[in-house]
């Protein structure tokens, strides 16, 4: 409870805590902001036009039309009616003084469940948002996620000349692999897979099931060097997976490397083509391996096992 003079309120206070509310007295002004992300409810005894109060009401209206501050009950002199529809207009709630307890508290009980309605709705809304951009299988980011901000990546990367590198990689012979284990079995290896390349990357780049046995690494302000590094990085933690139902089962990948700025790409997309190509030079030159676009040899490591 919010008051110029806290101390007038302290038989309201009583009131209120006699009810089972915890309150807490505090003068408008810096003690008040300090409080506020204490409080599940504010109740503002609104004072003179001009004075802190006014100042804390806007500041509080503010942060709720985004949903981070709490609830606001203003309590405003029956009389003032300019103040009432102010007030209203900004968007909290209005009981007129002298206070009626019970009119209090029910509206107070209404603002809580309220905001605790709004709080359910924005994480389920935050829950959606997450689960379009996740793919179902891996919980890695999803490949339509990957083109948004594939797109996003290399326009700041050109509009800052900053470096822009994407690693494809491809599990080897997973038809045949999936023929003859089942694709529960791929399943399994595929999350297994997902979860170790998530292990390999840095927290600024971004892990993405390209589609089928692909995924597809985007790392922003990173040169060639710097994705070869992780591109050895994870071929490296993949040859040393044991995957499937009883962890017996290992797997190899093949890795396509490119990157910006480079003459041969100058759109997200040409970055795309650049490492696909490099990881079809992998792909047929025997797999289990890192190839560079436009690279004249592949990067190619002895097998891990």
């Amino acid at each position: 409870m919010v008051d110029d003079l806290p101390g007038r309120q302290a038989d309201l206070a009583s009131a209120l805590e006699q009810e089972g509310f915890s309150v807490r007295l505090v003068a408008a002004g810096p003690e008040a902001q300090r409080r506020i992300d204490e409080a599940h409810l504010v109740l503002l005894v609104l004072g003179p036009a001009g004075g802190p109060s006014r100042a804390l009401l806007q500041h509080l209206m503010a942060q709720d039309d985004e949903g981070k501050g709490p609830p606001v009950i203003a309590l405003v002199p029956a009389d003032e009616r300019s103040a009432v529809l102010a007030v209203l207009r900004l968007g909290a709630e209005v009981v007129r003084t002298p206070v009626d307890p019970e009119e209090l508290m029910a509206r107070m009980a209404r603002c809580i469940q309220e905001r605790q309605r709004f709080s359910a709705l924005v994480a389920r809304v935050a829950s959606l948002e997450r689960l379009s951009i996740t793919d179902g299988l891996t919980q890695v980011h999803n490949h339509r996620y990957f083109q948004d901000r594939l797109r996003e990546e290399f326009r700041r990367a050109q509009r800052y000349d900053d470096p822009l590198s994407l690693i494809l990689i491809d599990l080897d012979h997973f038809k045949a692999f999936n023929d003859e284990h089942g694709h529960q079995v791929g399943d399994i290896v595929l999350c297994d897979v997902a979860a170790s390349l998530q292990r390999s990357v840095r927290e600024t780049d971004l892990l993405a099931r390209y589609g089928g046995e692909e995924f597809a690494i985007l790392l922003p302000r990173t040169p060639l060097a710097g994705a070869l590094t992780v591109a050895e990085r994870v071929w490296r933690e993949l040859g040393l997976l044991l995957t499937g139902p009883q962890r017996t089962l290992r797997v190899t990948a093949s890795l396509g490397v490119s990157s910006f700025p480079h003459h041969a790409v100058n759109s997200a997309e040409q970055l795309v083509r650049s490492a696909d190509q490099a990881l079809y030079r992998a792909k047929s030159e025997g797999r289990n391996r890192i190839c560079v676009h436009s690279s004249p040899s592949p990067l190619a490591s002895p097998t891990p096992r």
